[in-house]
């Protein structure tokens, strides 16, 4: 059976399929067991292969995965963004058989360095898998979404890793464990065995502590329909919504979701924003909101401001999203067949302060700013909450909100620290320091959502060496598979 799947014919579509199954361990499905499973048979399946069909069969893999993984990328193009259905499925087409291109390149180097055998299924393919992970992750500015380590949110065991190495870790980790599964060799299984068992065990340490006493939050998710969110005469009635759900809040810490105020702060009357910072500084605390800026030399940025008890904070989006808040170099012509408001953004700073805000130090970010999770460490180490503002509105009732919302939780587990997620239709939720969804609003729905929250302190493993232990491992991992998988078995 095996050599019949691993045919030059019948692989591609089998890798294929295994990809697209793949997707089923994330959200909203959360089957974490899923992806390994489909990793292991395709690591079986190219035991014997040359490395030109472990290449075909790693891209056909990708393009499964994200084909349905990341569909949403349509929804956006055509339903938000005015592209023509041809043209927005064509570019989705091309974006996802451009990005199959990392895992296509990953086991084609692990089949490049070790021979036929265990070797190569137990090793090689699970490194290069797990660097051309990583590599997807920051090239081009990077495209994380669906990196295996997500998948284990919110169940595995795996997860107890999570503090230490981060979501890259935790996927080497599962793509070692397909390995061990696909190699019938009792020391194989034995590793499997000693790294859930160590997950489990480390999911049991408490990396940092609590100070303070709670406080109670209030995080408000306007449910403005994206086609109606920039149109000006929806804009008093948004600004009507959501300064009245803030003055029905008691909350020490009100937030409100990304351009909340779809207005430039400069054209914003200031008795607005000065109402809502004095019914802030009467509950002893602030509001933090989204709200586009502008600055005497021109630039746009989409940002976060707090108003109320202390002194005014303000974070800028760093990390921008390629073709919805600027365009790379070369393609201007793609304004053309896009009709997206404020999408030529410039970044700000990327290493900003935490925002302090109802006694908190807030680190925040902005909607897909959270898939980076190693670009924001540096504030989270001296912050005791993290708050992501987002507008899932773009990819309307698809795959994505949930998607974002597992994403979160991983930045939660990897710094210890309860977060915070206002967004404009969902899912707005509370995730405490464990990774855990302690309550949240479903998508589509208007309303408020009241709870209270616990500051931490203290700094993870992760937050003190970012990526570096897992790069480590890969080159050790790399360099033991080209050795072993020279020698005969």
């Amino acid at each position: 059976m095996k050599s019949g799947l691993a045919a030059p014919r019948t692989l591609p579509l089998v890798a294929l399929l295994l990809g697209a199954a793949s997707v089923f361990g994330f959200a909203p499905f959360v089957w974490f067991p899923l992806p390994i499973l489909s990793l292991a048979l395709l690591f079986s399946v190219l035991r014997d292969v040359r490395p030109r069909q472990a290449l075909v069969a790693g891209w056909a893999y990708g393009l499964g995965l994200l084909l349905v993984g990341v569909s949403w990328i349509d929804v956006s193009l055509a339903e938000y963004g005015g592209m023509s259905p041809v043209l927005a499925a064509l570019a989705t087409l091309l974006f996802c058989a451009v990005v199959a291109l990392f895992p296509a390149l990953g086991l084609w180097l692990g089949a490049r360095l070790a021979g036929p055998g265990w070797v190569r299924m137990s090793l090689a393919l699970p490194a290069g898998w797990a660097l051309l992970e990583w590599t997807r992750g920051w090239i081009f500015t990077g495209f994380p979404w669906l990196a295996l380590g997500y998948s284990q949110v919110p169940h595995s065991p795996l997860l107890g890793y999570a503090p230490l190495f981060g979501v890259y870790g935790v996927g080497l980790l599962a793509a070692l464990s397909a390995g061990a599964l696909a190699t019938p060799r009792l020391r194989a299984l034995a590793s499997l065995a000693v790294i859930w068992l160590g997950g489990w065990v480390l999911g049991g340490i408490h990396w940092t502590e609590p100070t303070g006493e709670p406080v109670r939050v209030t995080l408000v998710q306007g449910n403005v329909a994206q086609d109606m969110k920039f149109r000006p005469e929806k804009l008093q009635d948004t600004l009507r919504d959501y300064a009245g759900a803030v003055l029905a809040s008691s909350a020490r810490l009100i937030v409100l979701p990304e351009t909340a105020l779809p207005v430039l702060r400069s054209r914003l009357g200031p008795d607005y924003l000065a109402m809502l910072g004095d019914h802030a500084r009467r509950n002893r605390g602030d509001v933090v909101l989204g709200i586009p800026e502008d600055d005497a030399a021109g630039h746009y940025f989409n940002s976060v401001i707090s108003v109320g008890a202390s002194s005014q904070g303000l974070y800028r989006k760093a990390h921008l999203v390629p073709f919805g808040e600027f365009l790379p170099p070369g393609f201007a012509w793609i304004v053309q067949e896009l009709a997206i408001p404020m999408s030529d953004f410039s970044p700000g700073d990327p290493d900003q302060p935490p925002l302090e805000a109802a006694g908190q130090k807030l680190a925040v970010n902005i909607c897909y700013e959270d898939a980076f999770g190693e670009e924001r460490i540096a504030a989270a180490r001296d912050a005791t909450l993290l708050v992501n503002v987002s507008n899932d509105a773009w990819f309307g009732h698809s795959l994505a909100a949930r998607q974002h919302l597992q994403i979160g939780a991983m930045r939660s587990l990897e710094v210890g620290r309860w977060q915070l997620r206002a967004n404009n239709t969902g899912y707005t939720a509370i995730i405490d320091d464990h990774g855990r969804v302690r309550n949240q609003i479903h998508s589509f729905i208007r309303g408020s959502l009241e709870d209270k929250v616990q500051g931490m302190t203290g700094i993870t493993p992760y937050q003190r060496w970012g990526n570096a232990p897992v790069l480590a491992a890969l080159a050790l991992l790399l360099a033991m598979a080209w050795r072993l998988g020279r020698q005969p078995e």
